[in-house]
């Protein structure tokens, strides 16, 4: 059976919180109308255990069971880390 949770992948744009960090996940779609292709940017507040990433690091989430009443997401690796 497939996999149900979402996986996406995106940069660390807030580390203060304790285990906690938000992350931006950038997304392109063309207009219904115009052809324009705009890109959307979504903030997601994500569980991240050992407060391991960083700002600027590109992450790879997953969808999770409820943390808090914002976090729905969990941290799965960090892909690459910021300079």
């Amino acid at each position: 059976m497939r996999e149900q949770r979402k996986r996406l992948v995106g940069v660390v744009t807030s580390d203060k919180m304790d285990k906690t960090v938000v992350v931006a996940v950038e997304t392109t779609e063309r207009h219904p109308i115009y052809g324009k292709v705009i890109t959307r940017v979504k903030k997601f507040k994500v569980h991240d255990e050992n407060n391991e990433s960083n700002i600027g690091d590109r992450v790879l989430i997953i969808e999770s069971r409820p943390h808090s009443r914002e976090k729905r997401f969990a941290l799965v690796s960090i892909l690459e880390r910021a300079d």
